[in-house]
């Protein structure tokens, strides 16, 4: 009699196991996009709030935002017909500039960048320009 009832018990302590191991790795089927590719979702923020954020010249909302990017399985870009994803912050007050990250999305013999989880803006940060020193000579003899 104790046997019966100690082998029903392991048999539905197992019988659960495996029914919260199953529902929790079925439950995370991530979201199918164009091309065979996943939903990722990219955490957007900005040192000030309520920044506009355009991706690739389209405005898609302000910060702080969550954005969803469709990439590759492998985590990475997806090239959808181009070899950049641009995503811009656009200034909150005066005296700030907009901020740009370009991320490759690969192609015949170029790599393609992993997809982060988070993306910073910091909007007090000020352009820069490499600088070159160019002579003329300006004597025509």
């Amino acid at each position: 009699m104790k046997t019966a009832s100690t082998l029903t018990f392991t048999l539905g302590a197992l019988l659960a196991l495996t029914s919260c191991a199953t529902s929790s790795s079925t439950a995370q089927k991530p979201e199918r996009g164009p091309d065979g590719t996943i939903a990722y979702m990219v955490q957007i923020e900005t040192s000030e709030p309520n920044a506009r954020i355009e991706v690739n010249g389209e405005d898609v909302g302000r910060s702080p935002m969550t954005l969803k990017i469709f990439g590759d399985k492998d985590g990475t870009f997806h090239n959808f017909g181009s070899y950049q994803y641009v995503i811009k912050a656009y200034p909150v007050r005066q005296g700030q500039y907009v901020q740009t990250k370009v991320f490759r999305t690969g192609g015949w013999f170029t790599s393609e960048d992993k997809i982060p989880s988070r993306i910073y803006f910091d909007m007090n940060l000020e352009p820069t320009t490499a600088t070159q020193k160019i002579e003329v000579n300006t004597n025509t003899k």
